[in-house]
């Protein structure tokens, strides 16, 4: 492995075998893959049965990003922030609202102050809008910057926001993405990817930071730990509060934002709760008039279920119905496809898992929950899927109805909370 671009190394771990190793440049950081029964970059224990028949071990934690084996050392170079300044980066024509300025001038501050900061503001507030200001001055000041999320689809999304919003160079990272590494000032991924990287950003954003399989994954959050620069900060975006996010801000670690109001002023959509019987055997005649009706009225929605076997069967009855409507969930392949499709508006809905609840932005649709009794969707999921409702000033508004056998605990928590965020977005100025 001859490295003809020392760049490659810069704040990264790159996988070397025993032969290769002669061919490193001479400055260059070498660890063990494997030292001690734990993997050096994800920090699994390595287990018994993690053995290949060459009674070699592998790591079997961060697999996907690239087997290494106890033969292999990880290759680094320490990251010198070796950027092309630029002065106006951010092309930016849009406004902040007052509150969001409010808001953005306290990243500014934790930015100039090095300290940590956590932006918790309801879903539709404009989180990344928000971020515009520091980011642009971390740019400005030649910081390295990664902005990650736990899903795919998100880090898509921010993809789009960033691409149209600054000047400068950036790779982004997932399972599946086409980009090519590259050393860039700015890197957007997914939070697997910040196992590749050691000591490497400045600034992490990480967004939907609540959300699975990040909250409460010690592979992930240590990843983070290690991608970031021993002088580095976060910036945290949630719009559901965690215990652990909270037990931060009481105890001073990090600074701290909120913004209960949507940025284009009107409220979040709560949730109309009707009851029905055994939808798995007959889809609901009321749901489906209803969603007969968005078609007539030139309504896109989307569709959530609760398990993946929901969707193809939710799918099948409403086809039949002359409904033009594609399904997805966490495995399937085609699903940057299909969600793609719902933004171009070839169809008439997408049915989903909870795969959706957050970080995407369909303009202009209406939401409905099929099975909003069953334990998957949580106060915190049911929040977010509100979410998805009433993102864009063309159409501010919108009905989230859930279609359930029952009126739950988790329900009438949602509906709750969502009408206390209401009731505390009206004192803030839009």
């Amino acid at each position: 492995m001859k490295i003809h671009d020392k760049s490659l190394l810069y704040g990264r771990y790159v996988v070397c075998t025993k032969d290769n190793i002669h061919a490193l440049p001479s400055d260059a950081t070498i660890f063990p893959a494997i030292l001690n029964g734990q993997c050096t970059r994800c920090q699994s224990e390595i287990l018994k049965v993690w053995e290949l028949p060459n009674n070699v071990s592998y790591c079997w934690g961060c697999e996907k990003m690239g087997r290494i084996t106890s033969n292999d050392y990880l290759v680094t170079l320490a990251d010198p922030n070796n950027f092309k300044h630029s002065e106006s980066p951010c092309i930016w024509k849009g406004k902040l609202t007052p509150s969001q300025e409010s808001v953005s001038k306290q990243q500014l501050i934790a930015l100039e102050k090095n300290i940590s900061h956590l932006t918790y503001a309801v879903t539709g507030a404009g989180k990344t809008e928000m971020l515009f200001p520091m980011i642009t001055k971390a740019i400005q000041d030649n910081m390295r910057i990664a902005i990650v999320a736990p899903r795919i689809d998100v880090v898509i999304e921010l993809k789009k926001r960033i691409q149209d919003t600054f000047r400068i160079p950036f790779v982004t990272l997932y399972g599946g993405s086409t980009d090519e590494y590259y050393y860039t000032q700015l890197v957007i991924a997914t939070t697997h990817q910040l196992m590749a990287f050691k000591e490497a950003f400045d600034v992490i954003v990480l967004d939907e930071v609540d959300a699975f399989p990040y909250a409460e994954n010690t592979m992930l959050n240590y990843a983070t730990e290690q991608a970031l620069k021993k002088t580095g900060i976060k910036f945290y975006l949630t719009a559901t509060l965690n215990r652990h996010l909270k037990k931060l801000v009481k105890q001073g670690v990090i600074a701290f934002s909120t913004l209960p109001r949507r940025f284009h002023g009107y409220e979040l959509p709560n949730i109309t709760i009707k009851i029905i019987q055994n939808w798995r055997r007959k889809l609901p005649v009321k749901m489906i008039k209803h969603i007969t009706y968005l078609k007539q009225t030139k309504i896109k929605f989307l569709l959530f279920v609760p398990e993946v076997a929901d969707v193809e069967r939710v799918v099948t009855q409403l086809k039949h119905t002359g409904i033009n409507v594609l399904g997805t969930y966490a495995t399937d392949e085609k699903r940057l496809e299909k969600v793609q499709a719902m933004r171009d508006k070839q169809i008439d809905g997408l049915i989903t898992t909870t795969i959706l609840e957050r970080g995407v932005t369909f303009k202009g649709i209406d939401v409905l929950i099929l099975g909003g009794d069953e334990n998957i969707f949580t106060v915190t999921t049911l929040i977010q899927i509100t979410g998805r409702c009433g993102r864009s000033l063309e159409r501010p508004t919108g009905t989230v109805t859930v279609y359930a056998r029952e009126k739950t605990k988790q329900l009438m928590t949602a509906k709750a909370e969502i009408n206390y965020l209401n009731i505390l977005g009206k004192k803030y100025d839009v």
